[in-house]
């Protein structure tokens, strides 16, 4: 991951990079999230670890991390006799989309903010008035 904004700016970036950059998913997870997404049904948590070769407990840790980051669903299929197993399919992509633009747009508000926190607080730093000093009328020229 790049130190700066400038950085990052200037990287070559592709879709799946979105997930990186929103949810710090790992090479594993975004193999599992590939995998889910490609399935033609819900996965199992062992279906998940054969497909990507690690231990169960490896490929439940991916999908755990998965949900947390809302990108997957998890649903319960019942059996007879009452027990029952879960599968594992991802959300809808406009759904996951929106919720990446949703804190795209909170980010880019909080970072607005700053920007003018610190314009203010420079500004009087060299007027020694608050706001930068007085303000210049405009004129018609």
């Amino acid at each position: 991951m790049p130190d700066a904004m400038t950085e990052l700016l200037q990287q070559e970036m592709a879709c799946e990079s979105l997930l990186d950059c929103f949810h710090g998913l790992s090479e594993l997870d975004r193999r599992v999230f590939g995998l889910l997404v490609d399935a033609d049904e819900p996965l199992t948590v062992d279906e998940v670890a054969d497909a990507v070769d690690r231990e169960r407990t490896t490929a439940y840790r991916s999908v755990k991390r998965l949900r947390e980051a809302d990108l997957v669903e998890r649903d319960q299929v019942n059996q007879d006799g009452g027990s029952y197993y879960h599968v594992f399919s991802p959300r809808d992509a406009d759904e996951i989309a929106d919720a990446m633009q949703r804190t795209l747009n909170d980010f880019y508000a909080k970072m607005g903010q700053l920007v003018g926190d610190f314009r203010e607080k420079y500004a009087e730093a060299e007027t020694g008035e608050p706001g930068g000093g007085p303000e210049e009328p405009l004129t018609a020229e």
